[in-house]
């Protein structure tokens, strides 16, 4: 399935967009939010050298109907909010595309990392430029799980290698220690390892040639 890492610029009269652009050393981390299709809430954490002047700027936006202090620890603070324009929610609502929480605002952007069929990915671009969110594409590859990837022997195998050092320059362990480790016969650990690569390699190929096709300027 695809995966795309998206830049997304708040537009002015957001209040997460106003705040981090008023404050550019403060970061607004979005750990949950959700939208009736009016308004909305959340759950942000706020990090901020002047944290007093940050939060009093968030009461008094005029997007922000809400907010409730939950927790505060040196130059952090944890807050619910209420507000009348969740406008990042409603391309993600009307695209039927999933938004990965958390993430962080600094000076009015993000970074989405969204996954989904390539239609509704295509339709989240439309309704983005619909609710007039400036964004840009940094990257789109295609996602599979390691378990699709590999099977469970060859994954325990691969990750087992690593973890041991197999990988290391200078090597920190043999095939011969490999297989010890795992109980296997040392012709069987050496085919298993070697499928795995195999498969780990000509994916990285396909991926990057991918990659030249989509971004040829790279």
């Amino acid at each position: 399935m695809p995966q795309a890492n998206l830049t997304i610029t708040v537009p002015e009269g957001i209040w997460i967009g106003d705040l981090s652009r008023a404050h550019p050393d403060a970061s607004v981390r979005i750990l949950a939010a959700h939208t009736d299709g009016d308004g909305g809430v959340g759950l942000a954490e706020i990090t901020a050298p002047d944290l007093p002047a940050v939060v009093a700027d968030i009461e008094t936006h005029d997007s922000v109907t809400e907010l409730d202090l939950l927790e505060r620890y040196d130059q952090t603070v944890l807050v619910q909010f209420e507000t009348t324009m969740p406008l990042l929610l409603f391309p993600m609502q009307d695209s039927g595309v999933p938004l990965t929480m958390p993430f962080t605002i600094e000076e009015g952007t993000a970074e989405w990392e969204i996954t989904a069929p390539q239609h509704r990915l295509s339709e989240l671009g439309d309704q983005l430029e619909e609710f007039g969110i400036p964004f840009t594409v940094n990257e789109v590859h295609q996602y599979v799980e390691p378990e699709q990837l590999l099977t469970d022997r060859q994954l325990t195998l691969v990750r087992t290698a690593v973890e041991q050092g197999y990988y290391d320059t200078p090597r920190q362990c043999s095939l011969t220690d490999l297989a010890d480790e795992l109980g296997l016969a040392k012709s069987t650990c050496s085919e298993t390892l070697h499928r795995a690569e195999e498969t780990i390699v000509k994916r990285f190929v396909e991926d990057f040639e991918q990659t030249l096709v989509d971004h040829p300027e790279k």
